[in-house]
């Protein structure tokens, strides 16, 4: 088979040279796409439970239609659902989004093609394409529910006694599609059941599934937008029900191309390893300049401190805060031993916090009421919990804390950050506030030892901007997962200790050539990303390779990111001080809040904006789309990312973040909220 019976003539000569084999292994079947020379090769078969058995078998399968071997083959790009798990050890290979490879497979099937339509078994997406390049411009992706997906048309062939390939044939028969008004999968399926009981036609029903489908499918397809020369890929792309469907919907033709689509994403990755061969070649290996922070020293610190305030510590208090506009210095003033409780608690805590609250509530208030009911012997050593009311999830968490576990005290937080009368009132909280702990602790607080500790948290959060400032670097000394340690260390270890810590890490961390490539580099931007949720920045940094470079969120840069007045009243200093920070989305206005996060991300040169926030997040989930809004005013690319302290979407997140992340590395390309 010849490229040019599929590929126009003028991109053909583009694909000559090395030999290079794109590898699509998806959650249903798997797919194989070799070019050499003038020539391609295709190979099919279902997938298996072991990704890389299934892989083994497509290599074996075409190197036997082409008749080369293995050592033949000069690149190898897999992709789709099982990429992760290909690994060849005598053949060069990378692994790069479903995404990608079906934007680029399908700009070389038609290169006029600025929109496609990409449906799995697992999931479905809808991509913009650059015409020019074949790179992704935009996506959407569908991966949460399986509605819109061939697993569910799968599911829906078996209640009607169908194979999935005669589903489409039959829902084309329909002169009269049943309307399924049903957005869930599991309630759809009811229907159908009810619909076949009631004796309704089985083309009908089947017909009224596509339609069903296909209005999910559509519904994604408007937010990146229509454009002519549709393009349709995946393993539902060969069913003739939800291609008649979809044209109906959209009331626009799918371009019929010479190669069947269930092969898009696998020629588009033969078509990136051609590329990344091409580079390797050209381009000499360099090692990975990035120093590496040695932090054991600050993770036994804190753990050393956990387990003193657990085994008790002597006739001190032992204080836990749920929120950060909670002054530290008051309590440090005191005496008391004090942590900032931010943990993000295991699935089991989850559950029984829910119990307490409601499933709409996120899974941080959740998880910090399950991890009492779980008896967590940290929060449970605590004689007191004290919070100033922020969202009304905090609120509800710190009643809560006083009503099943722990003796709590909730203040009260203005919203208005510039009114006089706001910082006049948070000043007499703060009062009540000293009044309480002094009353608990038995301790007076002098106004002498506030103003000391206000000048020793300054030089700590200070100390702290210095360092964040060595990643405004190309080659940050650091990573964002570091950061984010260091900034733990200041919610959990004595001021005093802190001091000495960070001056020494920024005295080594300053010594560090600014070096080596430019990765990408990405704001995470937000609700609150408590202490052990790390897998999103993992991914990011361990299994991308991007960079988090700066946090606009409340237990990152954002939450040190102020200074305190030390020559004023300090109880005044401290209410102007803590009202005037980097606010959260609850303050008013709210465009402050956007414009100090935009001023932020182009500070620190950011490519692109992760913007994280809790499901049912009462402040950020509800205020997001100001943040999208203002990001693209400033050409910022968005990502957004609702996420829980589940970890069972990590596929899914992967993708959609490797997806972005590799449209921030093609040069000029141009992407928006996604």
């Amino acid at each position: 088979m010849y490229l040019r019976d599929i590929i126009e003539q003028n991109l053909v000569a583009g694909l000559q040279g090395p030999r290079v084999l794109g590898i699509d292994i998806g959650s249903r079947t798997g797919k194989a796409v070799l070019i050499d020379g003038e020539q391609y090769f295709t190979a099919m078969s279902p997938t298996g439970i072991e990704m890389q058995e299934t892989a083994d078998e497509l290599l074996d399968e075409i190197l036997e239609k082409s008749g080369l071997q293995r050592s033949d083959i000069d690149y190898v790009v897999g992709t789709g659902y099982g990429r992760i798990a290909l690994n060849f050890d005598d053949i060069p290979t990378r692994v790069v989004t479903e995404i990608s490879c079906h934007s680029m497979g399908y700009h070389y099937l038609h290169p006029q093609t600025k929109t496609i339509i990409d449906i799995g078994g697992q999931d479905s997406k809808a991509i913009k394409v650059d015409p020019e390049t074949g790179k992704v411009v935009e996506f959407v992706m569908n991966d949460k529910c399986a509605a819109g997906t061939g697993r569910f048309l799968e599911r829906i062939a078996n209640l009607l006694d169908l194979s999935i390939d005669e589903l489409g044939s039959e829902a084309v028969k329909s002169t009269d599609p049943i309307l399924i008004s049903s957005q869930c999968v599991v309630f759809a399926e009811s229907e159908a059941i009810s619909l076949r009981a009631k004796g309704e036609a089985r083309e009908d029903i089947a017909a009224g599934i596509h339609f069903a489908t296909a209005r999910r499918v559509c519904s994604q397809l408007k937010r990146v937008g229509l454009e002519p020369d549709l393009g349709f890929s995946g393993g539902v792309s060969n069913n003739v029900g939800m291609k008649k469907a979809l044209e109906e919907l959209l009331e626009a033709p799918i371009v019929d191309v010479k190669l069947d689509t269930i092969f898009a994403g696998a020629l588009g990755a033969a078509i990136y390893a051609r590329e990344f061969h091409v580079s390797a070649a050209e381009s000499p290996k360099t090692e990975d300049d990035l120093f590496s922070l040695d932090l054991t020293d600050l993770e036994n610190r804190i753990a050393k401190r956990q387990e003193a305030i657990i085994n008790g510590s002597g006739d001190k208090k032992k204080i836990g805060y749920l929120c950060n506009y909670t002054p530290p210095e008051l309590l440090n003033a005191v005496g008391a031993d004090a942590i900032r409780m931010f943990k993000a608690g295991s699935t089991q805590e989850v559950a029984s916090g829910e119990q307490i609250t409601q499933s709409v509530y996120c899974d941080f208030s959740k998880s910090i009421l399950g991890t009492f009911a779980e008896k967590d012997p940290l929060y449970t050593a605590l004689d007191k919990v004290y919070t100033f009311y922020t969202c009304d999830c905090i609120k509800m968490v710190g009643e809560a804390i006083g009503d099943f576990f722990t003796p709590s005290d909730v203040f009260n937080l203005p919203r208005l950050r510039h009114n006089v009368i706001s910082q006049d009132f948070y000043r007499d909280e703060i009062l009540y506030y000293k009044q309480d702990l002094e009353k608990f602790c038995g301790r007076e607080i002098t106004t002498e030892e506030v103003r000391k500790q206000i000048k020793l948290f300054n030089q700590i959060r200070l100390t702290l901007q210095k360092i964040s400032e060595l990643r405004k670097r190309d080659n940050p000394p650091l990573t964002g997962a570091d950061f984010l340690e260091l900034v733990k260390g200041y919610y959990y270890l004595p001021p005093e200790e802190l001091l000495e810590l960070y001056q020494g890490i920024y005295a080594k961390l300053s010594q560090v050539p600014d070096q080596g490539e430019r990765k990408i580099r990405l704001m995470m931007s937000g609700g609150i990303v408590a202490d052990g949720d790390r897998r999103l920045l993992e991914l990011v940094e361990q299994d991308i390779g991007a960079r988090v470079v700066v946090e606009d969120h409340c237990t990152g840069f954002r939450s040190i990111d102020y200074l305190i007045s030390e020559e004023e009243d300090p109880y005044q200093a401290l209410a102007y001080g803590y009202l005037q920070k980097q606010p959260c989305a609850r303050m008013k206005p709210l465009q402050e809040r956007l414009d100090l996060s935009g001023r932020l991300a182009l500070d620190y040169k950011v490519d692109g904006v992760l913007f994280v926030y809790l499901k049912f997040c009462p402040c950020y989930g509800q205020t997001k789309h100001d943040f999208f809004r203002h990001y693209q005013k400033l050409g910022l690319p968005i990502l957004e990312v609702p996420i829980d302290y589940s970890r069972s979407d990590q596929g899914q997140l992967k993708t959609r973040l490797e997806a972005f992340i590799e449209v921030l590395g093609e040069r000029g390309v141009k992407a928006s909220a996604i």
